[in-house]
């Protein structure tokens, strides 16, 4: 309870995180292609072969930033959502939000396994792209609809 973070971030949270995957999903129907806030940035590693004679570690390059803020968006908004305290924070909210973890982590991992077994190339690598939300989109899904589901029975 004590890691958690003041219920009034919830509000700017849902607010980043929905607008960071409504533009991420409309990004990703584009093929990710926006010359959209293109600016210098610094690279690590840029050249295809990371260990290849003539890569330097660092590099500085032009880039669409887009898909790095979307990322930022849906990260930092999940995590503002999932992570705030509700109004009552009680022994049964912590209780969901320990299962809401848990089933995130197995539904999570679940998809993985699938991908490994049953998808390759460029299909495995969208999936795993997508892969690095799913956990705090399932969890924060999960346990705000549980929170709610408790709510309305209790009207």
């Amino acid at each position: 309870m004590k890691y958690l973070l003041p219920n009034k971030c919830k509000k700017p949270g849902w607010i980043l995180f929905i607008i960071g995957i409504i533009l991420g999903i409309l990004h990703a129907i584009n093929d990710y292609e926006s010359d959209l806030l293109t600016t210098s940035v610094i690279s690590l590693f840029h050249n295809d072969m990371i260990f290849s004679e003539n890569n330097g570690l660092i590099s500085i390059i032009k880039n669409s930033i887009i898909d790095e803020l979307l990322c930022i968006s849906i990260i930092a908004g999940g995590l503002l959502v999932g992570f705030s305290k509700e109004k009552i924070e009680d022994e049964f909210i912590a209780r969901i939000r320990l299962n809401s973890l848990k089933w995130a982590i197995l539904v999570n991992y679940g998809v993985l396994l699938f991908s490994i077994l049953f998808l390759y190339d460029s299909n495995f690598l969208n999936v795993m792209i997508y892969n690095m939300f799913t956990p705090l989109i399932i969890f924060v899904l999960r346990f705000n609809y549980v929170v709610y589901k408790k709510s309305s029975h209790e009207e």
